[in-house]
């Protein structure tokens, strides 16, 4: 669940490029890059692991010259930590063609087979963007050099819908035309477009993960880039889109709205915030419902992407919302933290309990979701060592059942403390006196009021329905051995080895 921003315009972007990466910071902390393109026809790539503040400073900004240019956060679900792992990627053949890319390929495995033996093509990481960018190069190479043109970008892109699998949005730039967007045909990972007329008339253009990297900016969201669609941008400012893809679907991850996006954000004309509060709605009358004889004294977030859903929670049930928590807002977001020790030591670290809010009463605490257990059972406990009597517990999502294969760090269900277990094994394992789940269909109504045209979401995570329809038990189990806690640990033990073996050299 990465970040990506790509932007074509008439001044330098690097500093534009940098603004949008620190507010698409949440979407992930293991890494960044940017690459932009001068007027010589030259990448200026920087790219390394940590936040965007670390990656990038003065000497590296001053060298990133060029009017066009991609960016990329990442958050780490396919591949190792290892700062070679970094996006953008880029080939030298044709052109010259730089990626990034937000999603997973499901197919990824099969693909590289291919590139090797049909293309020659070596791909140098474990990162399926990488596999990806190199089948882009594939098909645009199909087109004389002289004669690429905005029709070649599509049909090159409408081939690449052709063989790869899963969930993908991507930017990337081709030396000497321009810069290219598009999306999986299934529309689950976002992409956004924007644009601002210049003083002298011209237009130039944005695209991004979220919205919210257009409104810092000062760009105007011209529209969400359609399932399938593919959007080029020239040097001088033209824009053309076509749809590339027989049979696009509008499917959009449903985690995004529960957990992954800004809450200023708009995503596919969905108001992130206003999502969230009518989550908070729906759960507020369910507790209502089903809790008559409750003897909650007050509701509490788990700060801080429930805060909006407690808030409206504790209007429908007419109680006091309080900030029981207060959190440390520089220590990273554990569910985005790469293995179970990380996520474990990280929350008392990130959040302390203000006793004065806790101590003799029934609190009701509000999550906006329950992966792992982890975190809950902590805070439960943080609760009741603050002098709570009871401790209720809210999930504005349903259980998280099963397995994410299109770029949410979910790959193992063993990991899930959802998976094969009832409400009352879930309430004992993490310790609360009570506890309660949004159900999935309230879930989709909250999400779906702002967008009705939206006919289903991916919501794999809670029902186990793959939308790609190509996931098999093969598959999961596969995902499951390259990707569970222990297999990072260990590619985290070889990133650090490789590390230290390069230092020496």
């Amino acid at each position: 669940m990465c970040g990506i921003v790509g932007m074509a315009g008439f001044m330098p972007v690097n500093q534009s490029i940098y603004d949008a990466l620190t507010v698409l910071q949440h979407r992930g902390q293991d890494a960044a890059g940017i690459v932009t393109l001068d007027d010589l026809n030259c990448f200026h790539m920087r790219k390394a692991n940590g936040l965007v503040s670390a990656v990038f400073n003065i000497r590296h900004m001053r060298r990133m010259q060029g009017n066009m240019g991609i960016g990329h956060v990442r958050y780490p679900t396919a591949g190792s930590c290892s700062a070679s792992e970094a996006q953008p990627f880029y080939v030298n053949s044709p052109y010259g063609i730089t990626l990034a890319h937000n999603g997973n390929i499901t197919n990824a495995h099969t693909l590289r087979k291919e590139l090797f033996e049909n293309s020659h093509r070596h791909v140098n990481t474990t990162s399926d963007s990488e596999i990806l960018l190199n089948i882009f190069a594939q098909e645009i190479n199909r087109f004389e050099a002289h004669r690429l043109s905005s029709e070649n970008i599509f049909s090159a892109v409408s081939r690449l819908h052709q063989k790869v699998r899963g969930a993908y949005a991507c930017v990337a730039m081709i030396i000497g035309h321009g810069l290219v967007a598009f999306r999986d045909p299934n529309g689950i990972r976002l992409l956004v477009i924007g644009a601002r007329q210049r003083a002298d008339g011209r237009m130039e253009h944005i695209v991004a993960s979220e919205s919210v990297a257009l409104d810092m900016l000062g760009f105007k969201i011209l529209r969400d880039v359609a399932p399938g669609e593919a959007v080029y941008i020239t040097g001088s400012g033209q824009l053309f889109s076509q749809q590339c893809s027989k049979n696009p679907q509008h499917n959009p991850c449903l985690f995004e709205y529960v957990y992954f996006a800004r809450p200023d954000s708009f995503l596919d004309k969905i108001s992130v915030y206003s999502a969230r509060v009518r989550m908070g709605t729906k759960l507020g009358l369910k507790i209502a419902r089903e809790w008559k004889d409750h003897n909650i004294d007050v509701v509490i977030p788990i700060p801080e992407t429930s805060c909006d859903i407690a808030l409206e929670m504790a209007r429908i049930l007419n109680k006091p919302y309080r900030q029981g928590f207060v959190k440390n807002r520089y220590v990273g977001r554990t569910f985005i933290m790469p293995g179970q020790h990380l996520r474990r030591s990280a929350v008392r670290r990130k959040l302390n309990a203000n006793r004065a809010e806790f101590f003799g009463k029934n609190v009701l605490l509000v999550d906006d979701s329950i992966v792992r257990g982890t975190t809950s059972e902590q805070i439960i406990g943080m609760a009741r060592e603050a002098g709570a009597n009871q401790v209720y517990l809210a999930s504005a999502a349903p259980e998280i059942r099963f397995p994410n294969v299109y770029g949410i760090d979910i790959p193992n269900a063993k990991e899930l403390i959802a998976h094969g277990r009832n409400l009352e094994e879930i309430r004992q394992l993490i310790g609360a006196d009570a506890l309660i789940f949004q159900d999935l269909t309230d879930l989709i109504e909250a999400v779906r009021e702002d967008n009705l045209e939206i006919k289903r979401f991916e919501c794999s995570v809670f029902d186990g329905m793959y939308v790609t329809q190509d996931i098999d038990k093969t598959y999961l189990d596969y995902l499951q051995l390259l990707r569970n806690d222990d297999a990072k640990a260990l590619q985290r033990q070889n990133d650090m080895e490789s590390l230290e073996i390069y230092n020496e050299i």
